[in-house]
């Protein structure tokens, strides 16, 4: 076997080709690869091989008996094999309905007669996008599984808490108040929330409150009727209706106008809806999952939010704690935001360099997880190698990062315990995981640093 079917995972490919010698050669390329190829030269013997088959590739020709069966291939192989890439082999004539196959999903095209390197170089791109997104869930799986609820990731005691509470109450049907600094991933708690309640299969609904009148509140929660107002020409649903039997997520409910607290605290005790304009009740049944930025309890004082509003929301209140509480949690997050937006941008960037990932974790992130999205993503696109450096940081963060030298700065606001366990998790990375190595750097016995290591449960 050669090297690159070593190196290379071995991919299930289907051929379609009603040229039974040239579909031989072309199975015969790929195999000499590692892969594994099924023949078949038809389109109905096609489709019943994509109905029942899993493929990771599919080359098919573009003409075969009829004018477009390559195209009926690429459409069925769209519907039943979602996560496979789809190849077109075309003669001269036929490209330009090639180039249009790719905007309607085809990975690529070639021209026949085949050039075999250019064609086995095709399908190893092809499938390496394959592998590539696959490694990508498999990675998003094992991060939930080990840090995070749907997306929600982190080790720190804050965080594990935040998941473990989620994790108790999305099967209740209570209503949610989720609290947090803006930009901590208000909207993302009530998204997992929602999926794993018993409302998953129905709609999550949002709807943001920050700067909204109370007429245009109304029509957005409650819907109109035809004539109701100026240029209300058809009935329309409102939220409430429209999430009926799901979950509406009203997010920054702390600005919502008081005349419009008491319309919403009527529909949330009674379960019913009456569209602008009209007299019909309709009846809605919908978990109500609310965000705020604000301290809701020091509006209730300031006769600016409804207590009873209050206290109906807020069924189960959960704080999201700002990133810069959880500094632990920082490298998790950036390494999935890197892999995310690799893969989204097709570049090359793989890893964060030791010195990134202490500027990213002394930065005080004052808009959060929100503002540490936007950095990575900004990162990846101006990086041209394999891994992130220094001079691919932003200015802001860039800054205290040529400050900072000693690996102790910017612990301020840090737990002894949240130091520790820093500098211990530092070392190890530094050390790629050797613990003998990692000991000798900290300056400490192996058996203080296996304690230590169980203590705080890293691996």
């Amino acid at each position: 076997m050669s090297k690159e079917a070593v190196t290379n995972p071995a991919g299930q490919i289907l051929i379609v080709d009603d040229q039974v010698e040239h579909a031989e050669v072309m199975a015969e390329a790929l195999r000499r690869l590692g892969h594994v190829c099924t023949i078949v030269h038809d389109l109905p013997a096609a489709l019943e091989e994509l109905k029942h088959g899993a493929f990771d590739l599919i080359v098919t020709d573009l003409v075969m008996d009829g004018d477009e069966d390559g195209l009926k291939v690429l459409e069925a192989a769209r519907q039943s094999q979602p996560t496979a890439e789809t190849i077109l082999v075309t003669a001269h004539g036929d490209v330009p309905t090639a180039k249009a196959a790719i905007k309607g999903g085809a990975y690529d095209f070639i021209e026949k007669p085949l050039d075999l390197d250019v064609f086995r170089t095709l399908c190893t791109h092809a499938l390496e996008k394959v592998m590539l997104r696959a490694q990508n869930a498999q990675l998003h799986e094992r991060l939930d599984e080990q840090f995070g609820f749907e997306g929600i990731l982190g080790s720190s005691p804050a965080i594990r808490r935040v998941i473990q509470q989620m994790r108790q109450i999305a099967p209740s049907g209570l209503p949610v108040l989720v609290t947090g600094e803006s930009g901590v991933g208000k909207e993302l708690a009530a998204k997992a929330i929602h999926n794993n309640s018993k409302r998953a299969k129905a709609r999550f609904v949002p709807l943001n409150c920050a700067g909204l009148t109370e007429s245009i509140l109304e029509d957005e929660l409650f819907g109109h009727v035809r004539g109701a107002f100026t240029g209300a020409e058809r009935d329309r649903e409102g939220r409430f209706e429209y999430a009926d039997g799901g979950t509406l997520f009203l997010d920054e409910v702390g600005d919502m106008p008081l005349s419009m607290q008491a319309k919403l605290l009527r529909v949330l005790e009674s379960g019913e809806v009456v569209r602008v304009g009209s007299n019909e009740v309709r009846h809605v049944d919908v978990r109500l999952i609310s965000a705020t930025n604000r301290d809701l309890s020091a509006q209730v004082k300031e006769g600016r939010f409804r207590e009873d509003l209050y206290f109906r929301i807020r069924g189960v209140e959960i704080n999201l704690p700002p990133l810069r509480q959880r500094p632990e949690d920082i490298p998790i997050l950036a390494e999935h935001f890197v892999r995310q937006f690799a893969q989204q941008a097709n570049r090359p960037v793989q890893a964060i360099a030791e010195d990134v990932q202490q500027a990213l974790m002394r930065y005080p992130w004052p808009g959060n997880v929100r503002q540490l999205i936007n950095v990575m993503q900004n990162m990846v696109i101006v990086a041209e190698g394999a891994k992130l450096e220094l001079r691919h940081l932003p200015a802001e963060l860039a800054e205290g990062a040529g400050e900072q030298t000693g690996g102790m700065e910017g612990t301020a606001g840090m737990s002894l315990e949240q130091i520790e366990k820093q500098a211990i998790r530092n070392a190890l990375r530094i050390n790629k995981g050797n613990r003998e190595a990692t000991a000798k750097m900290l300056n400490i016995g192996e058996r203080t640093l296996y304690r230590k290591l169980k203590e705080y449960g890293l691996k």
